[in-house]
């Protein structure tokens, strides 16, 4: 895969703001970074394909991992190349690929009118919605292999202890090492960039599993069945959906509790009604 910048800067991903820090008989003026937040403009060999608002870092990760997610690619060489160029109000990301992925993209970009963040935003029908997602085999890491990286996590996370208003995605390995973070103000955007790291690294997924500061929604149980991994722990527990759809893909989802881990295994998950 090429890949070309048309931009010859980096991007900024936070700025500074004042503001007034209160508390009992205190209030003084502070400096805080906040996160950026832009449009991304996704074009497939040049048409327009949606727009993410995202945070403007990481955005090679970003674009191959929405490309895979989406459909658009189904493995990371069918993206011939990538060219990232800084317009007037944000980027624009240009996948070049064959006029058969083109196709496939077109035929999935009518069904996302109204494109957002997530996975599911401006389907036109439940099964576009909801679809059915990948079996899941791999390696399940112990409850403290995954403790481990919980508490490693915020340390990774250098845009949050700025802003306080970024998302992070983790891949760490069954030792419970940090592989890769990656944060944006979208938490779909920051997994997506998990996505296109792992997919650009060609790592062996089904040994790793996936934290995320956010909770486990449907979309995200989407976008991590498709990375591959049997686990995924988050800060916050998983919709009915979100579990009913992790057992179906054989993957387990689980939620951090300080010093304990709640997890919600695939057998147990709630079948959904016939």
């Amino acid at each position: 895969m090429q890949v070309r910048h048309f931009d010859t800067i980096a991007p900024p991903v936070s700025h500074d703001v004042w503001g007034t820090l209160c508390g009992g008989n205190r209030a003084e003026p502070v400096r805080w970074s906040i996160a950026e937040e832009v449009p991304v403009a996704v074009l497939v060999n040049g048409a327009h394909f949606a727009v993410v608002m995202a945070t403007p870092a990481d955005l090679e990760d970003f674009a191959l991992g929405f490309a895979l997610n989406e459909g658009i690619l189904r493995q990371p060489s069918d993206l011939q190349r990538l060219a990232i160029a800084e317009v007037a109000d944000g980027y624009l990301v240009n996948l070049r690929v064959s006029d058969q992925r083109a196709t496939a993209a077109e035929a999935r970009r009518r069904n996302l009118p109204a494109r957002a963040g997530c996975g599911i935003c401006g389907a036109q029908t439940l099964a576009a919605a909801v679809p059915a997602l990948p079996r899941i085999s791999g390696i399940m890491p112990n409850t403290d292999a995954v403790l481990r990286a919980y508490r490693a996590f915020p340390g990774w996370q250098e845009m949050r202890a700025r802003n306080r208003s970024t998302h992070a995605a983790a891949l760490c390995d069954l030792s419970g090492e940090v592989l890769a973070v990656r944060e944006d103000i979208g938490r779909h955007n920051a997994l997506d960039k998990l996505a296109g790291f792992a997919a650009g690294q060609e790592l062996d997924t089904s040994r790793c599993f996936v934290l995320l500061s956010s909770r486990i929604s449907f979309e995200m149980v989407q976008k991590a069945a498709r990375i591959g991994v049997p686990l995924v722990a988050a800060a916050s527990a998983p919709s009915a959906l979100s579990l009913r759809a992790a057992g179906q893909a054989g993957m387990t989802l689980a939620v951090a509790l300080d010093t304990e881990l709640m997890i919600f295994t695939p057998e147990r998950a709630e079948e959904p009604a016939a």
